[in-house]
């Protein structure tokens, strides 16, 4: 009888289904990898920051995101040096990553294969942009890669601002220039453009973690673009970074009234505050919020 009970659950794994590269974490596996998330998630085990802290996280700045991340020992989680194609605009959202590396014939043969299984259509990059869903920002690795590494053109960058009416961060390039610089309400940041189309590379991942220049990225993490550059935070920080960021603005616009009115020098308000004006301040804080 044993050893028929052997011989059962032997058949049953070789029938299991295997999931071979090009790789994308199970919900199982991202929630392995992201324990310290208290958030709901994604069907694809993605943490889901509510929308209500995404807009919160748009009066963030990188300073103030980054003070926080330093203070929980989270040194490397910001990148700048970018192509900004929307200055004025600031990016906030939800990270969904990829990862290519230098195409190798036999293994890009391999991902082609497992595409078609699993009925992906078109080139590997689209694979990526048919999972995004709104708020999402679309995180691509290609290694800095610019001439025959423009991920997207103005026809799928289309195809992410209608899913995401977010924006990418493309550690690569991009082409077509005009059509992207008129999507309204999108915002992308590169490391320079290119005519050339997408070539040479092959997908290697996606929900999986990658690195984008001297930041590391987990999907869910909460992206901020601003004009500095891009912080990646992740989920069970993203409340610390605003309510620590609307504290900042509180104090300033308290410590600005309160030169104004002359009540205090500026060494007073330009240094740790005494317990005299911490005390002035809640007080003020108090009487705000009633109003």
């Amino acid at each position: 009888m044993t050893r028929r009970i052997i011989f059962i659950a032997a058949l049953a794994l070789l029938s299991a289904p295997v999931f071979a590269q090009y790789t994308t974490f199970s919900p199982e596996e991202l929630i392995r990898f992201t324990p310290k998330n208290t958030y709901e998630r994604f069907d694809d085990g993605r943490p889901r920051v509510p929308d209500s802290i995404l807009e919160r996280m748009k009066e963030v700045s990188i300073e103030e995101a980054w003070g926080v991340l330093r203070r929980h020992g989270f040194n490397n989680q910001f990148e700048g040096d970018w192509m900004n194609l929307h200055p004025d605009r600031i990016l906030v959202g939800r990270a969904l990553t990829a990862s290519f590396i230098p195409k190798r014939p036999d293994l890009d043969d391999v991902t082609n294969e497992i595409g078609k299984e699993r009925k992906d259509v078109g080139g590997q990059n689209s694979w990526v942009i048919d999972r995004l869903q709104e708020n999402d920002v679309i995180v691509i690795d290609l290694f800095g890669k610019v001439e025959d590494g423009t991920f997207a053109g103005d026809n799928l960058a289309n195809a992410i601002a209608a899913k995401t009416h977010a924006g990418m961060v493309i550690n690569g390039g991009v082409r077509d220039l005009d059509g992207i610089f008129e999507l309204p309400n999108f915002c992308t940041f590169v490391k320079g453009v290119h005519p050339t189309a997408i070539a040479n590379v092959t997908l290697l991942g996606v929900n999986t973690p990658v690195k984008i220049g001297a930041a590391v990225v987990m999907p869910g993490d909460v992206v901020l673009g601003r004009p500095e550059g891009v912080i990646f935070i992740p989920p069970h920080f993203a409340e610390e970074v605003c309510s620590s960021s609307e504290n900042i603005r509180l104090r300033d616009e308290f410590g600005h009234l309160r030169l104004q009115q002359g009540k205090y020098t500026p060494g007073e308000i330009d240094r740790k505050w005494s317990d005299e004006i911490e005390k002035d301040f809640e007080q003020w804080k108090q009487e705000r919020e009633k109003k």
